[in-house]
């Protein structure tokens, strides 16, 4: 966990001092409290089927909640706008996310639609109805800023939402998050519209710039940034599995560059600890093959990957084109070290001499492993993943780009 005086220290320059509101880019100070509002590019079906005709109705705002009950916990898309909350950036967070059908934004936010989630002080949840295919588009959307007016920080991933919505929120400090290897999935009229882009590495900042001349880029990806000391940290646990990597079951996370590590050291141990995908069953046959000792876990949440993660030795992450897979400082929160592929695409920053190694898949990797494994009791990367890429320094970072855009509107 993180220590108080040390939180303390780190949020000196992001809280906002005293209670005198935020300006507006107009210079006219605001007496409603201030929000942060995520949207996920998630659609609950894709493409979205055909919306029946209806009134959309706005909802109503969340009052904001207390600061000090606020814990920066959860996955890559809650920590950043509770971080936000618990600095002081704002008063309040949201998510949003979309429906595909028609009736299911209650099942979506496992309650009322727009009622704060008990389970993360200072953060409700919100699905509206998708119009279509990405980037989505939501009269209902479009109904609650029209009647609530635009968040102070509007954050954008992935996939990304329309022109309209971007109109509607103009007011905003906006923030786009590439998510994945792809560094911009929008169309160029629609990212025009950004005031920030949030990248995984710096060719991705190369990318944007290349098609928005003059674009505003931070390499400052979600994932491995906003860690969270409270969701991922040491628990004692025995270690009884050498080697953990948690990835969804998808091609792109590269488990045959594991299983072809194990394969040259035999009698490792391994522990999957999986998400969504299609490829479970199919890994589990490979490994069943191949004749590795490879045990595969999940769905899980978040407390359960800590605690899983915490029965191995090292964790590695496989994949090439991702896009700095927040696992690589999860790991380093529980106390284990990373070795990584020395061709992912975003995230090799998070890969120092203080927290693992980085590895050419093949023999090369291999090698890395047995280096890693026999050496992991000399490795305590939590102190550096915190120092350096815990909620508290990525949200100064954050902050003082947005204090910049404000500056020169």
């Amino acid at each position: 966990m993180l220590d108080p005086a040390v939180l303390d220290a780190a949020l000196d320059p992001v809280r906002t001092k005293g209670s005198s509101p935020l300006p507006t880019p107009g210079g006219v100070q605001k007496s409603r409290p201030s929000r942060i509002v995520a949207i996920s590019d998630f659609c609950s079906q894709v493409p979205p089927e055909p919306c029946a005709p209806r009134e959309p109705a706005p909802g109503a705002l969340s009052p904001p909640a207390e600061r000090a009950q606020v814990r920066v916990t959860g996955g890559y898309l809650e920590r950043l706008p509770l971080a936000a909350v618990a600095s002081g950036l704002v008063d309040a967070a949201e998510i949003w996310s979309f429906a595909g059908r028609d009736g299911e934004a209650d099942a979506a936010c496992a309650r009322p639609c727009g009622t704060p989630d008990s389970a993360r002080p200072g953060l409700t949840r919100r699905v509206f109805r998708a119009d279509g295919p990405a980037p989505y588009g939501s009269a209902e959307a479009l109904a609650h800023v029209a009647a609530h007016g635009a968040p102070d920080v509007l954050c954008v991933w992935g996939l990304g939402v329309d022109a309209a919505l971007m109109e509607a929120c103009k007011g905003a400090i906006t923030i786009y998050n590439s998510i994945d290897a792809p560094a911009l999935r929008l169309p160029d009229d629609v990212a025009r519209r950004f005031d920030l882009f949030l990248t995984g590495a710096e060719w991705q900042s190369d990318e944007i710039r290349a098609r928005i001349p003059g674009a505003r880029c931070l390499v400052l990806p979600i994932g491995p940034e906003f860690a969270s000391g409270e969701t991922f940290h040491p628990t004692g646990a025995p270690k009884d599995r050498d080697v953990v990597y948690v990835a969804c079951t998808q091609p792109y996370k590269r488990h045959d560059i594991l299983f072809d590590a194990l394969e040259r050291r035999p009698g490792t141990s391994a522990l999957l600890v999986v998400g969504y995908g299609h490829m479970t069953e199919e890994l589990r046959a490979d490994a069943a093959r191949r004749g590795l000792d490879v045990e595969i876990v999940g769905p899980v949440p978040h407390d359960e990957v800590n605690r899983q993660i915490n029965r191995a030795r090292i964790g590695v992450v496989c994949g090439q084109h991702d896009g700095a897979p927040a696992i690589l400082t999860e790991y380093q929160l529980a106390g284990l070290p990373v070795l990584a592929n020395a061709d992912l695409v975003c995230g090799l920053q998070y890969v120092t001499p203080e927290t693992g190694l980085a590895a050419a898949p093949g023999e090369d990797f291999a090698a890395a492993m047995t280096r890693l494994i026999e050496r992991h009791a000399d490795y305590d990367p939590r102190p550096h993943a915190l120092a350096h890429w815990g909620w508290p320094a990525s949200i100064a970072r954050l902050k003082a780009e947005i204090d910049a855009i404000r500056a020169g509107r």
